[in-house]
């Protein structure tokens, strides 16, 4: 029998909780199979800082409209080599509202095929991370630095980066993320324009735009080196924190 990964457990464990307390609690209690259970109390020394001013309500029908253009406008694009070999083009999914976006480097062979991101096997493991944060595919957005898949999932090169980087540009504008989270060097390197190496970024905030982006590994390297896993994690709790401390809860709040 294969051994379990203790990150891949912490997940699974994360996400069954998640969805235990959202099953029974009711009334503003807290339980779990019927069990009272006490909100978790905050590290001794921590304090929570206010939350910062609400934003203005944002209309997610106008968001969506304004993402259907930027699709409209992106046609069936060939403004770069990757048109030749792509089977689909690989838009975003997601919320159009949500204040917390994912972006990895390009489509693999399973993308290009159903014409979704991060549906392989490293968007099964996403999918995991997200949940263990309290939020689901549907309530974050998803997408790519370039949307037509790299011949044998080649790292992008700079001049198709360059022909699809203003319509990743439009999509962060039109959603307004508070937090993106890089998947990888390719994606971090790209928003944050530099060629820093994803070790030298990850475990902190970089400012992009008044926007806050956190580096991290992308889910494909943790399926190859799964001991870095426990650092990816550490990256999504402080984004966890920092969506706390911004006023911003999960929709599947633990």
């Amino acid at each position: 029998m294969p051994a379990v990964d203790p990150v891949d457990e912490l997940f699974e464990l994360t996400r069954a909780l998640r969805r235990n307390l959202v099953r029974h609690a009711a009334g503003g209690a807290w339980a779990v199979q019927g069990e009272p259970m006490a909100r978790p109390a905050m590290p001794a020394g921590e304090a929570v800082e206010p939350a910062e001013a609400a934003e203005p309500a944002r209309a997610p029908a106008a968001r969506s409209s304004k993402l259907e253009v930027i699709r409209a406008e992106l046609g069936e694009c060939t403004r770069c080599k990757l048109h030749a070999t792509r089977k689909s083009i690989v838009f975003g999914v997601g919320d159009p509202d949500a204040p917390l976006m994912f972006v990895g480097e390009g489509p693999g062979e399973q993308e290009d095929l159903r014409g979704e991101p991060f549906v392989g096997r490293a968007g099964e493991l996403l999918d995991k991370m997200i949940e263990a944060m309290g939020w689901t595919r549907a309530s974050v957005y998803i997408n790519n630095i370039v949307m037509c898949r790299p011949p044998g999932n080649r790292n992008p090169q700079p001049d198709e980066v360059a022909s699809c980087k203003p319509f990743l540009e439009a999509r962060i504008g039109a959603v307004a993320p508070r937090i993106i989270v890089a998947l990888g060097r390719p994606a971090a390197n790209t928003l944050l324009g530099n060629d820093a190496p994803i070790s030298a970024l990850r475990g902190k905030f970089h400012d992009r735009n008044g926007v806050k982006v956190m580096p991290t590994f992308h889910p494909a390297y943790l399926l190859r080196e799964p001991d870095k896993k426990r650092e990816a994690w550490a990256d999504l709790k402080l984004v966890m924190a920092e969506l706390q401390r911004l006023g911003v809860e999960p929709p599947h709040r633990g």
